[in-house]
């Protein structure tokens, strides 16, 4: 009995695992990293993290509020550029003695970025941090609001 031959002009190379394995590796890489960018507007940062925030619209205002606990006032920055508002900082590593068995806890330097609607008032931003919250509040702008028109007879 005869075995088939297979005819190529491709040179025979023998399957390598481990060539797939880059290449799948590679291909991971480069989609976490496209990722990143699109979600944070910043190249991937592998020592910044991202604090848990709610955004809520109230009649007059949106609502920004950012877990930090354990972040200084002093070690927090919040920008406004137009309508995107960012807040940067960082949450220091305290000294500690002893062996860690068991880390969940982010430190370091950490990043949030949320576009708002295009109808805020920027010189009345206020924030405050209380209990490990930061709350920045954004005014919406006055001039856009709904305002109710009274008819008159003549």
């Amino acid at each position: 009995m005869a075995l088939p031959v297979v005819r190529s002009s491709q040179p025979t190379t023998g399957w390598d695992p481990f060539r797939e394995l880059n290449e799948l590796h590679t291909q991971l890489h480069r989609w976490m990293d496209s990722v990143l960018e699109r979600t944070s507007g910043l190249t991937a940062d592998p020592l910044s993290w991202s604090p848990l925030a709610d955004l809520s619209e109230t009649e007059d205002a949106y609502l920004v509020e950012v877990e930090v606990p354990g972040v200084s006032r002093e070690d927090i920055s919040i920008d406004l550029s137009g309508t995107e508002l960012v807040i940067t900082g960082e949450r220091k590593e305290r000294e500690r003695e002893g062996w860690f068995r068991h880390r969940t806890r982010s430190v370091g330097r950490f990043h949030y970025a949320v576009t708002l609607p295009r109808d805020i008032d920027p010189d009345g931003v206020d924030a405050t941090l209380s209990q490990g919250v930061l709350t920045v509040r954004i005014p919406k702008s006055k001039a856009l609001k709904p305002r109710r028109i009274a008819i008159t007879e003549r």
